[in-house]
């Protein structure tokens, strides 16, 4: 099929399906999934396997506008005014599902049940559990009006919590192409050289950054500095897969300079906002016609391994930071439960991850990853918005008969 008629076919049934969701009252992410699961090589075949590859660069790109995205959030400003507390919160939560699904896994993977190659997956899906969903979270709290010291440190948790994500990650997953690979693992390959690409993909990125804001003085209009955004992020992306870079630390970089020293920023990432949307549904679309139905059962108990672990290590790690810094008693019992949904962020880093392990040969391992995170991102994109409201309105947050 034609490719630019396989990507009309994508955005329509994307489309299509966020009318269909929205009767069930799930966000757009899970009709994104599943319909590009239907049109997929796996079920309705629409897709052919062949065309669903050659969307790598439309993947790619997606993934750089959402870290771009998740970098315009970081303002300098808004951080000092959170205070330490709701940082203290975040790092527990974060910490602690990456802790609960490592040990939970490695135990499992040691009794035989992950099979042979379970390293690798251990450390890529324990750091690919700090990610949450800003979106789902959001409009549970938008559309009822969700207001109180609950709402108040969930939102900024939500934003920062991908931020230590991505950082996570990019030790993690290097640890882990390490061992697939075959090398001897040492501190080089462990720690330096996966500390040495987060600092020179901030530093590239911070460059880019401080670039694009510097010519918001010279580009005027909206359109121009929409596309100064644009060709940066681009750029950045480029960069890394040319140097064998974190393009979601470069890009978040980009963004996060670019809101604390730009030029009428606020316009500016509206603009973006308003742009992406279109990405970032074909992206969804493209990540569910990717999804291998026929992986499924040799991750089973892998998948609801890391379902269970990661909720558990969202709940009780933001229960142990809200206790440390003697949070509101109700931030203690129910913040923990307004953080498991999961979409965006974990299924790009599944989707480098899976791309990662394909260039070494290791494709099984990749798959079996980003079979897990679609199928957990499914459940926690159904369970988890439900889960958030009933939180909220126990927590006297939500009021009226919501």
């Amino acid at each position: 099929m034609n490719t630019l008629l396989s990507l009309g076919i994508a955005m329509a049934v994307g489309l299509l399906f966020t009318r269909i969701v929205k009767l069930v009252k799930l966000p757009n992410v899970t009709g994104y999934l599943i319909a590009g699961l239907l049109i997929g090589p796996s079920v309705l075949g629409l897709i052919d396997k062949a065309t669903v590859e050659s969307f790598d660069m439309i993947v790619t790109l997606a993934l750089g506008f959402i870290a771009f995205s998740i970098g315009g959030e970081f303002k300098l400003g808004t951080l000092k005014k959170l205070g330490k507390n709701v940082t203290v919160i975040t790092f527990f939560q974060a910490l602690g599902a990456v802790a609960v699904v490592f040990v939970v896994l490695l135990v499992a993977g040691l009794c035989g049940a992950l099979g042979e190659d379970y390293l690798p997956m251990v450390f890529t899906l324990s750091a690919i559990a700090t990610a949450t969903a800003p979106a789902a979270t959001l409009l549970v709290v938008r559309q009822y009006k969700a207001h109180g010291p609950v709402t108040e440190t969930l939102l900024p948790v939500v934003a920062m919590d991908d931020a230590i994500g991505l950082m996570i990650f990019a030790i993690f997953n290097a640890i882990a192409v390490a061992i697939a690979s075959g090398e001897t693992p040492t501190v080089t390959t462990m720690l330096l050289d996966p500390l040495l690409e987060i600092f020179l993909s901030l530093l590239i990125g911070f460059a880019l950054g401080l670039v694009v804001a510097l010519c918001t003085r010279v580009f005027k209009s909206r359109a121009n500095r929409l596309c100064l955004c644009i060709t940066a992020t681009v750029i950045g992306v480029a960069l890394a897969d040319m140097w064998g870079l974190s393009s979601l630390l470069l890009c978040m970089m980009i963004g996060a300079v670019f809101s604390n020293l730009g030029f009428e920023v606020d316009r500016v990432l509206e603009g973006t906002d308003r742009w992406t949307p279109p990405l970032f549904m074909l992206f969804f679309v493209i990540s569910g016609a990717d999804l291998d139905l026929s992986i499924l059962p040799t991750v089973g108990i892998l998948g609801a391994l890391y379902i269970i672990a990661r909720a558990l290590g969202k709940y009780f790690g933001a229960m142990a930071g809200a206790a440390v810094v003697k949070a509101d008693p109700n931030i203690r019992k129910y913040l923990g439960i307004t953080l498991l949904p999961q979409a965006g962020v974990a299924v790009g880093m599944a989707q480098i991850a899976l791309s990662e392990f394909t260039a070494l040969g290791e494709s099984d391992i990749g798959r079996k990853i980003q079979a897990v995170v679609l199928c957990a991102t499914l459940v926690y994109e159904i369970v988890g918005p439900v889960l958030t409201k009933i939180s909220l309105k126990k927590a006297g947050e939500i009021t009226g008969n919501t």
